[in-house]
């Protein structure tokens, strides 16, 4: 472990240390995500995932930044995708009840707000299916769209206002390894037990783990750029 990786530990422990430490700053926390939801996962979003792909970036090339990177495009990127995933999480946290309902569950409701028992992580994980089937695909497929076009401007501020080029995009994406392992590998076996999970804490914290997960994703888009 080199300065570097001393550094980034740290910032880290800065970052996280005070929530756990002080009941007053996480009091605050809460209070201020309830009031403000989509800011507050945008910032999360925009801050956590960012951080998950500089660590992807230095387990793949062994630093965390090189010109043309584009940390801030980045960042602002992942904060609008996580009001996205607020959403995704609202709705779906919200519409697989009820259907669950449609199909003669009962109380699927109030088994979502009780304690922890089978029949909630089975819906759970009803919930992750749903949003990993439907949402999960075209969030990554437009996540890898942004990120080659932040590339493509030579990771500056330009490439926020700058006119994506899909059609162009889409037709050099390595779609064997989009699907082989991005879909494929990564859906099923990562985020689907882990966003049933996420289904299983309160609402409250469903985001803030959802972007803690960003971290992992880092990781993940590093694997998955070494097999591309």
């Amino acid at each position: 472990m080199n300065k570097k990786d001393l550094f980034f530990a740290l910032i880290v422990i800065l970052l996280f240390a005070p929530f756990f430490l002080s009941d007053t700053v996480y009091s605050s926390y809460v209070s201020f995500n309830s009031a403000h939801g989509m800011l507050t996962s945008f910032l999360k979003f925009a801050i956590l995932s960012t951080m998950g792909e500089l660590l992807g970036l230095r387990i793949s090339s062994g630093r965390y930044y090189y010109r043309g990177f584009g940390v801030l495009p980045r960042a602002v990127v992942w904060g609008i995708l996580g009001m996205g995933i607020n959403m995704a999480i609202i709705i779906f946290s919200t519409g697989v009840p009820a259907f669950a309902a449609y199909m003669g569950v009962e109380s699927p409701g109030q088994i979502m707000e009780g304690g922890l028992c089978l029949d909630k992580v089975l819906l759970a994980f009803g919930i992750s299916v749903a949003m990993n089937s439907i949402f999960a695909p075209v969030f990554m497929t437009l996540h890898k769209i942004t990120d080659t076009h932040i590339l493509n401007n030579g990771g500056s501020l330009r490439a926020l206002v700058t006119p994506i080029k899909m059609g162009e995009i889409m037709q050099h994406i390595n779609w064997r390894v989009q699907w082989g392992f991005v879909f494929k590998k990564t859906i099923p076996f990562f985020w689907l037990p882990a966003h049933t999970i996420t289904f299983l804490l309160p609402g409250e914290m469903r985001v803030l783990f959802a972007a803690l997960l960003g971290v992992m994703l880092g990781i993940i888009l590093a694997v998955a750029a070494r097999k591309g």
